[in-house]
């Protein structure tokens, strides 16, 4: 009786048009010595299978930093993933304010563009590029753009029981803007954090503290005390209330502190050096804050 033989299986490297996954590519046809095609004809018909031949091997082309991927999350989580994936167009891509308003208005609601600086306590975009040029600040591109920003929360502390809260602010276009919170003051890129806070103070609380003294003969550092060991960090995402329509995602940096010779009721500070430094220009037609309003209020209030 003559042995079955067993079934022929095709070589491992025969290429199936009904099984991609079998190979990741066809292997080139192999063409004798003695077929009746020149040399040159057949070395442009493997050139040409080979360019032509599916190129599963290679990875997937890497997303567009201008197109995220959506996180599944929720939404904060999406920002604050965002702020990571899609760098700042920062202040070198606006050599002016008219530039930054030009790049805002078709990315923003226009009834809300429209009240930046017209709306009571609000500000301008005069402002926001402020900002970015003093690295306070930096955007995401998407719409409506997200605003990032580091603040210094400082809790002013008299005898542990009270803390200082800044009621409200008088603005330079006359409008009162409404606060309720304690000292605070955007971070400068790569700004340490207890500098920040010392600016901050002397920023705000330095027309009160150098009052009727001459700046060199108060030594800030002594009647400045900031505790570190109180520090908490927070990240909050919320609309701007001065720039409506512009989301922001904060990094908030809590710190307590004690400052010397404050008065003990309520009292009003005024602030001279907001925009220091920065186009003069650019920092007349921008809004800022002239007076500061204080007062103490229990520290549970907080």
């Amino acid at each position: 009786m003559p042995q079955s033989q067993p079934p022929r299986h095709p070589p491992s490297n025969q290429f199936h048009p009904t099984n991609p996954t079998a190979s990741n590519q066809p292997p080139l046809p192999c063409f004798s010595k003695s077929a009746n095609l020149p040399d040159f004809l057949l070395t442009a018909l493997s050139l040409f299978l080979f360019i032509t031949a599916p190129k599963h091997h290679l990875p997937p082309r890497a997303l567009s930093l201008s197109s995220p991927p959506p996180s599944t999350n929720r939404r904060f989580l999406r920002l604050t993933s965002t702020m990571s994936q899609n760098p700042n167009p920062n202040s070198t891509a606006f050599p002016t304010p008219q530039s930054l308003s030009d790049w805002l208005k078709p990315r923003l609601p226009s009834d809300s563009f429209a009240s930046w600086g017209t709306k009571p306590g609000t500000k301008n975009v005069h402002n926001l590029w402020l900002e970015l040029a003093d690295g306070e600040t930096s955007l995401v591109d998407k719409s409506p753009p997200i605003r990032n920003l580091e603040v210094v929360c400082v809790r002013v502390l008299y005898n542990h029981n009270r803390v200082l809260i800044e009621s409200h602010q008088e603005l330079s276009d006359g409008s009162i803007r409404k606060r309720g919170r304690p000292l605070s003051e955007k971070l400068k890129s790569g700004e340490d954090i207890e500098a920040a806070v010392k600016r901050a103070i002397k920023e705000e609380l330095g027309s009160v503290i150098f009052r009727g003294n001459e700046m060199g003969n108060v030594n800030f550092d002594q009647i400045v005390r900031v505790l570190m060991d109180s520090y908490e960090r927070k990240v909050e995402e919320r609309v701007s209330v001065s720039y409506p329509g512009l989301p922001a995602v904060y990094v908030l940096h809590t710190v307590d502190a004690f400052v010397e010779g404050l008065p003990e009721g309520e009292f009003a500070t005024e602030e001279e050096t907001e925009y220091e430094g920065c186009d003069n220009v650019v920092a007349d037609e921008a809004v800022s804050v002239k007076r500061h309003f204080w007062k103490w209020v229990p520290v549970d209030f907080v």
